[in-house]
């Protein structure tokens, strides 16, 4: 059974920086790509950033490109999340999220048919 535990959020000022990291368990990390998505107060779900089961490619949203990097270490069964100048309006729960099928693109976390693998998700707040 594939488990995802997120840690690493906080209560961060603005223009301040937290890494995210996500732990994968039940099954062959390397195989899959890998997303996050987040969460905020009365608002709908929205991609984040992904990254292919190799770690050769990457995708970010409009809002946060420039400023978070996604990363993975297939060695540790981890994913990362480098979050940059963290602005209030990043304030969210930030899920990690896995493929359920092998070897995709990073691009099937953009579709909103997206069927994958969830965590419980870890609270960033970003406040001054």
């Amino acid at each position: 059974q594939v488990q995802l535990v997120e840690s690493g959020g906080g209560l961060v000022l603005p223009g301040a920086s937290l890494r995210l990291s996500c732990a994968a368990s039940g099954r062959t990390f390397s195989s899959y790509s890998m997303g996050w998505f987040r969460q905020g107060p009365g608002k709908e779900r929205e991609f984040v950033a992904a990254i292919t089961w190799s770690g050769r490619d990457t995708g970010y949203a409009d809002s946060v490109k420039g400023r978070f990097t996604i990363s993975r270490d297939n060695a540790k069964n981890t994913l990362y999340l480098q979050m940059n100048s963290l602005k209030p309006e990043d304030t969210a729960v930030y899920y990690c999220a896995a493929d359920r099928e092998r070897y995709r693109s990073y691009r099937v976390f953009m579709e909103p048919t997206l069927d994958a693998y969830w965590g419980q998700g870890t609270q960033v707040t970003v406040s001054s």
